[in-house]
């Protein structure tokens, strides 16, 4: 029988091409990879240091200081200036005060605060100074001198700016009794506080409280005032007025020949009965108010100084309300 060239060679490929086939090892499966654990991004702090941080962190740029200054519970002291001498460099923690916002547009916010430094002597310089986190530590970015006895009426970040109204010197004003009402500003820029040109808006008088009402949170520097019955004060034309506790009070309201210089007169009230821890809180404050020689600003706060019966001067300090 006689086979057909074609169909033989066609078996002759297809044996060789099952021959081929059987001598390779076939494909394995792919084996189910577990796919690997990713640890989680650590959280990144972005709020600003609390005012605990801020009153022990470390501080650059206070020329009263030789170097950095790490304060401890709001307060570094240097060497004496004399071996055994009393006097020495000092820096203080201003007031709790502190103002919180993103300066420079990293999504992180940056606490601000005042820094006051004596040398020795019975000026005080104020420093305005800028603490962000740096690998979760708080960490000076910027710090500004202020200047000597320079007092801050009121405080805020706008924008990514900070602007104070303070009181300065003028130009004729002694070192003692400021009188200049200026608004100044600081951008920080470049690791470093640049400030604007400052603007004067007028001269210290009354009509700094104007459009503003105070409530009483300090009878004294050390000794809080109670939170109820609240104690307030506004400016009512030439006359001091509001809340002493209980009744309702007016005094007038006489300014002296210097800056902030004032005398309270007689204060008048209407005559309701109220407990007797309210009466006494009215009873002290008027006595106090009926004292009042100075008008000043510390850190945003109102402060008036007042003579007492045994002679030395207290300080009564008053916030502003916040607008409704």
């Amino acid at each position: 029988m006689k086979l057909n060239v074609v169909s033989l060679r066609a078996c002759g490929i297809g044996l060789a091409l099952a021959a081929a086939c059987a001598g390779q090892p076939r494909p394995e499966s792919p084996v189910p990879q577990t796919p690997a654990l990713v640890s989680p991004a650590p959280q990144v702090d972005r709020t600003a240091p609390a005012v605990p941080e801020l009153k022990n962190a470390t501080y650059r740029g206070v020329e009263e200081a030789a170097s950095a200054i790490t304060l401890t519970d709001g307060r570094w002291e240097g060497a004496p200036f004399e071996p055994g001498a009393a006097s020495r460099p000092s820096v203080t923690f201003v007031r709790d005060f502190r103002l919180a916002g993103d300066l420079d547009g990293d999504g992180a916010e940056e606490a601000v605060v005042l820094l006051a430094a004596n040398a020795g002597g019975s000026g005080e310089t104020s420093y305005l100074a800028v603490v962000g986190r740096r690998g979760g530590k708080p960490g000076n970015v910027g710090t500004a001198r202020i200047g000597d006895r320079v007092q801050v009426r009121d405080a805020r970040i706008s924008g990514r700016r900070i602007v104070l109204d303070v009181v300065q010197a003028g130009r004729d004003d002694a070192a003692c009794c400021p009188g200049d009402l200026v608004t100044r500003s600081w951008e920080l820029a470049g690791g470093a506080l640049r400030e604007d040109a400052p603007m004067r808006t007028g001269r210290l008088s009354l009509d700094a409280l104007a459009g503003s009402e105070w409530v009483l949170k300090s009878w004294a520097w050390d000794e809080a005032a109670p939170v109820s019955p609240e104690v307030t004060l506004k400016l009512d034309g030439t006359r001091l007025a509001g809340s002493a506790g209980c009744n309702n009070y007016f005094a007038p309201a006489q300014p002296g020949s210097s800056p902030g210089a004032l005398t309270i007169g007689p204060a008048g009230a209407t005559r309701m009965m109220c407990t007797e821890a309210a009466m006494a809180v009215e009873t002290r404050f008027l006595q106090q108010l009926g004292g009042v020689i100075q008008l000043q600003f510390i850190a945003g706060q109102l402060a008036l100084s007042y003579t007492k019966p045994d002679g030395p001067i207290g300080v009564m300090l008053f916030d502003r309300r916040p607008a409704r």
